[in-house]
């Protein structure tokens, strides 16, 4: 050591002229490492501007935040009041995240947020807020203070700011008085406003010009007010669902303005008639769970471009929708008729509909033409009507060659319809009353890969030879809770998914799955098998068999896989 020093002191310069810093020379028992970042205690610290103090149950804001902090985390955590010396001191703060504390509008100084002048993000959701900051600071981009019990917001909360980008106000207890008239003048860039679950009476004035999102659902809205959204003519979406709108609630001006309007909820509400003034440009429409009884071709002529029209649960009936009424929707792609009342399928349907869903209605009968007005669907749901096999004509779906998806789930079916579309991909047929499968319903469909017809009456007595001959892309097919005795034989080869779940099979015999031996999951769950009722030799030609489920059996089935195959079959008791 002296001698180093000797020879410093001979050496012109100083130290760094050596490439040395003045700390270059530790003192005995020191390290030559640069000293460890400052880092408030349990938090971390992975870079020099971030400082993580999540999920710590920190009851006091820590210390020791270094100034040059720029990212900021204590979310999850038992905070109740933020010291305005410590917060102040962190000016680099670019986002500040207090998500799920105790924070009460008490322990929230007015002056806490003034010194962040370079903040960006700021989340203080999920805390005890009782009414908003009264100032935040100008250069913020995104607010959360979702999920408080906030009453009022002030002028300069979020006023004032013109970088502001996103507010997220949800999940609070504001009233359209706790909501100044010039809450958010200077912040004309807001593109993102969500004002749901709160307890606001009518759409609130003065909403930013720019907005593209506005959420409103699950108010107590019962009106819109003249004018309301006259300026927002950037809006592509609107929530209003679950709110307590009706007819004198709109006008016909409501939403003529929204000319880039393209999402529009309007479900759960009280409206009787579809609203008038609707935007072209529109492509979704949500009118479900209303009180609507007729729909009018007027009230759609402007939304010529809709392609989803949802109007389930409305009481529309069998006159709710005459011959025509959709025809101005000449590109509508989706129409959705859950639970209407209807008794047929609707006439006149726009010829270029995809997907027609119309399950949960009293369609007893279906004609030779009724779905001849649509040869473009891919998708068919008539689930759960009343459908009897005498009332489905054998050209019903003769023009259906586009289609690839049919539900006839719960209907009063007891045979395979007739003239089924040869490019069909998925066909549903359980909870019907089919006694018996014969193959020639089934010849051309060449292309269908699943296959359900549980919850029926089918015994392999009614299942005609070559039922499933036809069937050569068949990979998932659902025969549970019927009443087969016995291992259905000659399944189709391309088989991968079979569930027999619920029938009376008491014996797999060692060929039952010679014709299948692509299996790769089997469900014989709550059967009568016994310990020995599955031949060791069963699974043998089944390379890929990955599942066998046999629980509920009246005894533990052992089952033995493959060697080539994963041994994780489940083979529980009863």
């Amino acid at each position: 050591m002296r001698l180093s020093l000797l020879l410093l002191l001979l050496l012109p310069g100083p130290p760094s002229a050596l490439g040395m810093e003045d700390a270059a020379f530790p003192h005995p028992g020191e390290s030559s490492q640069p000293p460890p970042r400052a880092c408030p205690l349990r938090c971390s610290c992975p870079r020099d501007d971030t400082v993580d103090c999540d999920g710590l149950d920190l009851q006091v804001f820590p210390d020791n935040i270094t100034r040059a902090a720029q990212h900021l985390s204590l979310q999850n955590n038992q905070l109740q009041e933020l010291p305005y010396n410590e917060l102040s001191r962190l000016s680099s703060l670019r986002t500040l995240n207090l998500h799920n504390n105790l924070i009460s509008s008490e322990g929230l100084p007015d002056e806490a947020f003034e010194s962040l002048t370079q903040l960006q993000h700021i989340s203080v959701a999920q805390n005890k807020l009782s009414v908003a900051p009264q100032f935040l600071p100008r250069s913020l981009r995104v607010a959360d203070l979702a999920a408080n019990q906030m009453t009022e917001i002030f002028p300069l909360t979020f006023g004032e700011k013109p970088a502001l980008r996103a507010v997220y106000l949800h999940n609070n207890q504001l009233g359209n008085a706790g909501l100044p008239p010039d809450a958010f003048r200077g912040s004309a860039a807001v593109a993102t406003l969500s004002l749901s679950s709160n307890r606001l009476r009518y759409v609130p004035p003065s909403l930013p010009p720019a907005l593209e999102r506005l959420h409103l659902q699950n108010n107590l809205i019962s009106k819109v007010p003249r004018g309301a959204l006259s300026r927002q003519t950037h809006l592509r979406e609107l929530h209003l669902q679950h709110n307590q709108l009706t007819d004198s609630g709109l006008d016909a001006t409501t939403f003529s303005k929204l000319h880039r309007l393209e999402y529009l909820d309007l479900s759960h509400n009280q409206l009787a008639a579809v609203p008038a003034g609707l935007p072209r440009t529109l492509a979704v429409l949500h009118l479900g769970r209303n009180r609507i009884r007729q729909v009018e071709a007027a009230r759609l002529r402007g939304a010529r471009g809709l392609r989803y029209l949802l109007l389930q649960h409305n009481p529309l009936g069998a006159a709710g929708l005459p011959a025509g009424a959709l025809r101005p929707l000449r590109g509508l792609h989706t129409l959705h008729l859950y639970g209407n009342g209807l008794d047929r399928v609707p006439p006149a349907l726009p010829r270029r509909l995809r997907a027609l869903v119309l399950p949960h209605n009293r369609v007893a009968m279906l004609g030779a033409r009724d779905l001849a007005a649509t040869p473009g669907l891919t998708e068919l749901n008539l689930a759960y009507n009343r459908l009897a096999s005498a009332h489905v004509h054998p050209r019903a779906f003769r023009r259906l060659r586009a289609l690839r998806s049919l539900d006839l789930a719960g209907n009063q079916l007891t045979r395979l319809p007739a003239g089924l579309p040869a490019g069909l991909h998925t066909l549903r047929l359980q909870r019907n009353q089919l006694r018996a499968l014969e193959p020639e319903p089934l010849v051309g469909l060449d292309q269908l890969r699943d296959l359900s017809l549980a919850h029926n009456q089918l015994r392999v007595g009614d299942i005609g030879p070559g039922t499933w001959h036809e069937l050569q892309a068949l990979q998932v097919l659902d025969l549970s809770h019927n009443q087969l005795s016995f291992m259905p034989p000659d399944l189709p080869e391309a088989l991968e998914e079979l569930h027999l779940q619920g029938n009376r099979i008491s014996y797999v015999g060692p060929e039952a799955f010679l014709s299948t031996p692509r299996l790769r999951a089997l469900f014989l769950r709550a059967n009568r098998l016994h310990m020995t009722s599955i031949a060791p030799e069963a699974f043998l030609g089944l390379p890929h068999l990955r599942v066998v489920d046999t629980a509920g059996n009246p005894e533990q089935v052992l089952v033995r896989l493959p060697p080539t195959a994963p041994r994780r079959p489940r083979a529980e008791g009863p």
